[in-house]
């Protein structure tokens, strides 16, 4: 079979579910269930986001790798900022990032570094004593197992000390190309239930995953990570929210009560 050549553009894969893989014909899938004004909700945050002036277009895990390193490294240094990135704000883990790739950050260095200073190198993220402990622990996996890359499967990066889902799924997207699955933090987790994007009131990012994967279309998959934390970093604040600033006042369940 004739291989065919690169597309400038970046081609998207999905990663096959378990009870898809095997069929020979694509399945389409029809939610019994969806949200009311959802489609309008969408297209209204698209409108609010139109500018990608938010933290995460500028500081997000796709900004923070070095794009002239080799691919294996540039993978490897987007799944460490993601690990960096739970219960940090983008900038402080951009900072911290920055910091280690002026150092040469590969997995061999990070090796070579003492617990002490990565500990400097990474302060002040969330969590900082036990990340350093989780990224010796990973990149000791990763250069035995892997041969310094990451693994290309969402059950092999999950099964990596301080690789949680939403991680797993951003470096598959932004380190493979490939999309398995929706990534969802607290920003999206916090909008999708004041939109009530979820059949009833999920209690984890993770509850929260499996409710919108089951009837948001999958080639809308890939934008709403971005989309929603963008605007939960602009509008939907976790705390006074700026209802008044939004389109989607008048068809928010959540508007009146904030």
């Amino acid at each position: 079979m004739r291989r065919q050549r690169k597309a400038q553009s970046l081609s998207v894969a999905y990663e096959a579910s378990d009870d898809e893989k095997g069929e020979g014909t694509e399945l389409l899938k029809v939610p019994s269930w969806e949200p009311q004004d959802w489609q309008q909700q969408l297209a209204n945050i698209r409108t609010m986001r139109s500018g990608k002036d938010a933290p995460v277009d500028q500081l997000g895990a796709e900004h923070c790798y070095d794009p002239s390193a080799p691919p294996k490294v540039q993978r490897y240094q987007v799944l460490l900022s993601l690990m960096l990135s739970s219960q940090t704000k983008d900038q402080v883990t951009a900072g911290a990032m920055q910091r280690l790739r002026a150092r040469g950050l590969t997995v061999d260095s990070i090796l070579q570094t003492d617990d002490s200073t990565l500990g400097t190198l990474i302060y002040p993220v969330g969590f900082w004593r036990n990340k350093v402990k989780y990224i010796k622990q990973t990149s000791a996996i990763l250069q035995q197992r892997y041969g310094g890359d990451i693994p290309a499967s969402v059950a092999e990066l999950v099964a990596l000390p301080g690789v949680g889902p939403k991680m797993a799924h951003l470096a598959m997207a932004v380190a493979w190309g490939t999309v398995s699955g929706i990534a969802v933090d607290t920003h999206v987790h916090r909008i999708a239930n004041r939109l009530k994007w979820t059949k009833k009131v999920t209690k984890s990012p993770e509850e929260t995953r499996r409710a919108l994967e089951e009837w948001l279309p999958r080639n809308l998959w890939s934008e709403i990570n971005g989309l929603l934390v963008g605007f939960g970093q602009q509008t939907c604040l976790p705390v006074r929210p700026r209802c008044q600033a939004c389109l989607n006042q008048a068809m928010c369940p959540a508007a009146h009560r904030l």
